[in-house]
């Protein structure tokens, strides 16, 4: 489910940081106004990971743990190590929408929807992906339930209640009911149930949804006593900077994500990527990780697929998401430029139709990922350093270096084709460009003719 707008405090804070001065397109991030580092150690392969999210019952005609698990071999091979599970727990009965409901209403915290199969295929499943060198995360719903979850009649002081003591639903989900964390109780028994799926199948974390709804005290305790049975990964369904002191390893870059979407309309330019990062450096404690997207499963049942949200720019938008700072994300599909909203509530198969332009487009970028360490998450890559162009309000060009690598990307995010010259001497060096594999000398004062929407993006 998608997050809410963001708390007041962070407003303010952004008021406060945009009074300031600060010079992102000519200093490198280290000049600028930092948070201390988080307090979470990253499990170690969490820096060049990218996260692929799983449509358990449109993936496949059976939907099934099972059919899925046959995808394996072709997910390794594609180069993604994170497989982030939507819920796989009993769907709610009780005001279901749809015919086969939605993952997000709970019915059972430690039970496994029949219509994926049983705890031990699931288990199987995860031990398999666990061979191929991949990791598992699970969907956790922390913040509501479905309304036949046994919890609300054998303890109905956990859920939040209107003055006339019926549940309460948030928003406009009629399917769930909220629960209410008031209670320590029921903190108690969410821990122990996320423990639960650790322990018993091994998985390797969470991604939370909603993760603002629910108390960050709660989820700091969760943090901690799941690191205290392995190094877990958790991503939070969130854009909250309390939330990233000592729970969680990365959250959305949702805001981000809009700002591309509003280019590829015309209606915001590079400009807008400028101050957004700027505001991260202020706000954000280091060390932590934006998870950066151009679909999921929220934007792609409910706003638009990235084909006709990003238009011409898709793939400049993509390949973007794998260079800035943070971690990329693929959904179900995207491997093979699957284009179709898909149904919610409902059956609706992925087509996968063989589209190797797609497939290796992603492939190359997984590959730069996951062995060029200038671009990996957090503290193991690479500042981000802006070069000043002639046209700064379309073109957005950038080194990431370290000690053993440096990248440097161009992207032209606008409709018209571009001629610019590039300033100071950052990019200054030899490289080859990542998808022709050109070999390309830049020498300092040189000039790029970009066409529409399209980028390189150089490597050392």
């Amino acid at each position: 489910m998608k997050i809410r707008p963001i708390k007041e405090l962070k407003t303010l804070l952004v008021v406060l940081i945009l009074t300031i001065t600060l010079s992102f397109t000519t200093c490198s991030p280290q000049e600028a106004m930092e948070k201390e580092p988080f307090q979470v150690e990253h499990a170690r392969w969490v820096y060049n990971a990218t996260l692929y999210e799983v449509n358990i019952r449109q993936y496949t005609p059976e939907g099934t743990f099972s059919a899925f698990e046959e995808h394996l071999p072709r997910l390794k091979e594609l180069g993604v190590k994170i497989l982030w599970l939507m819920p796989i727990h009993p769907i709610g009965e009780k005001e279901r929408k749809g015919t086969l409901g939605s993952y997000y209403s709970i019915k059972d915290y430690k039970g496994v929807n029949p219509e994926f199969g049983t705890m031990e295929d699931f288990k199987h499943l995860v031990n398999t992906a666990h061979d191929l060198g991949m990791k598992v995360i699970l969907d956790w719903v922390a913040n509501h339930t479905a309304h036949d979850n046994p919890l609300v009649n054998e303890h109905p002081d956990w859920y939040q209640r209107d003055s006339l003591g019926n549940p309460v639903s948030p928003y406009d989900w009629t399917d769930v009911i909220q629960l209410n964390y008031n209670n320590d109780e029921l903190q108690d028994y969410m821990i122990g149930a996320l423990e639960y799926w650790v322990k018993e199948a091994n998985v390797d974390g969470y991604r939370c949804d909603v993760a603002s709804m629910v108390p960050t005290d709660f989820w700091n305790r969760a943090r901690k006593e799941l690191d205290e049975i392995k190094p877990v990964f958790m991503l939070a369904e969130a854009e909250e900077i309390d939330l990233m002191e000592h729970a969680f390893d990365a959250d959305y870059a949702w805001e981000f994500h809009h700002i591309m979407n509003n280019i590829a309309k015309g209606e915001k330019t590079v400009l807008d990527i400028d101050e957004y990062f700027q505001k991260e450096l202020a706000t954000y404690p280091k060390g932590t990780i934006k998870m950066h997207f151009t679909s999921n499963h929220d934007e792609n049942s409910w706003a638009a697929t990235e084909f006709t949200r990003l238009g011409d720019g898709v793939k400049t938008f993509a390949a973007l998401t794998y260079v800035i700072p943070g971690m990329p994300l693929l959904y179900s599909g995207q491997e093979v430029g699957f284009d179709h909203m898909l149904e919610f509530f409902e059956k609706d198969e992925i087509d996968w139709t063989p589209n190797p332009e797609f497939t290796e487009f992603y492939k190359k970028l997984i590959e730069l990922k996951k062995n060029n360490t200038a671009i990996w998450a957090s503290k193991k890559g690479g500042d981000m350093f802006r070069v000043k162009t002639s046209n700064d309000v379309n073109i957005f060009a950038f080194t990431r270096e370290n000690e053993n690598d440096k990248v440097f990307a161009i992207f032209n995010l606008s409709n018209l084709r571009q001629s610019v010259g590039l300033k100071d001497n950052a990019f200054v060096g030899s490289y080859t460009e990542l998808f022709s594999q050109e070999q390309k000398v830049f020498t300092e004062g040189a000039s790029v003719e970009l066409n529409p929407w399209e980028f390189f993006i150089y490597v050392k």
